[in-house]
């Protein structure tokens, strides 16, 4: 389990958490709303452990039983609510909360249940754990995590300390890749961009073969392009149409190679490049292509990302973008 220590960004939630924990304040239930890969449930465990850990401060020690136990995932007064089907059902609520709850802590001062995905919740099973957190053991804290909190019954919405999780600033996320997962600055500050403030997603891209791939087929396109036959610019399109489920994010970074030069054009600003490492190229078409040009194909991109949450034909709106791409 992590500690917040281990965490990045979130400093406001983590602070609350902490405030809680050092006046002996903690609320019996916590909502923690963010998008997918936020770092919410590195932030539950982290909350967990320090308020297991033996020594009672705001900072989890690492060394005690209780925090060993929680490292190895084995910690008796910590619960991890398990969904075993699409949705939660009342029966989980039942068995793994509810029935559970009024068994005091083994060894610890409280009992820690978290609700992952909470908003996967049958609205049945809503009920049963609001009987709970209406009247809870002195003991018991409930930690849910959402991505939706609209999905959630108001009645639970509000017996919960509500802790929003907001995007981390690309460059925090970009030294923490390079600092504590060894990747290559290059790759990191294209993970760090492409991720929109959620650390697990970057995580997730840094170390991804696929998106590895994506952005050298990316670059090898926005490279050449001017120099490309007909033939190649419809090979290209090809490889988009073979890779419909991930088109989205292909757009996106050849948005972000576009801004780049846009960018350079108008400040020969190095640092603020997503492609730092291919200053080279994005220098040369800063100087060879206008800022009409260049604004032009940015909108064109937005159209087509907007064009294609409509169904058009995907073939075509790629081929017309290409085409435009290498015309301007």
């Amino acid at each position: 389990m992590a500690e917040f220590k281990d965490v990045v960004g979130h400093e406001q939630v983590i602070q609350h958490m902490q405030n809680a924990i050092r006046q002996k304040k903690i609320s019996h239930a916590y909502l923690l709303c963010g998008e997918a890969g936020s770092g919410k449930r590195l932030v539950a465990e982290a909350f967990a452990k320090t308020i297991l850990c033996e020594e009672g401060g705001i900072e989890a020690c690492g060394k005690c039983k209780s925090c060993k136990q929680a490292e190895s995932g084995n910690h008796p007064d910590f619960r991890i609510v398990v969904r075993e089907k699409a949705t939660l059902g009342v029966k989980e609520i039942r068995e793994q909360v509810t029935g559970d709850v009024q068994i005091k802590p083994y060894s610890s001062a409280y009992k820690i249940y978290l609700i992952d995905e909470a908003e996967k919740m049958t609205e049945e099973a809503q009920n049963a754990l609001l009987k709970t957190i209406e009247e809870p053991p002195e003991y018991a804290v409930f930690l849910l995590s959402v991505t939706r909190q609209e999905l959630l019954l108001q009645t639970v919405l509000s017996r919960c300390v509500l802790l929003p999780f907001y995007p981390v600033a690309p460059e925090k996320i970009k030294r923490f890749l390079m600092e504590k997962r060894g990747v290559p600055d290059y790759l990191a500050e294209s993970a760090a961009a492409f991720a929109g403030g959620l650390v697990g997603r970057a995580v997730q891209y840094a170390e991804s073969e696929s998106f590895i791939e994506q952005r050298n087929d990316v670059l090898h396109l926005v490279k050449y392009i001017d120099d490309m036959t007909m033939a190649e610019v419809m090979e290209n399109v090809k490889l988009f149409a073979s890779k419909k489920d991930v088109a989205t994010e292909y757009l996106d970074l050849i948005l972000m190679w576009y801004r780049d030069v846009l960018m350079y054009k108008a400040t020969k600003n190095v640092n603020a490049l997503m492609f730092m490492d291919e200053l080279e190229a994005v220098s040369a078409q800063a100087g060879k292509r206008s800022f009409e040009n260049l604004q032009g194909i940015v909108e064109a991109l937005e159209q087509v990302k907007q064009r294609l949450k409509s169904n058009v034909n995907f073939e075509n709106a790629v081929e017309l973008l290409l085409l435009y791409m290498k015309e301007v």
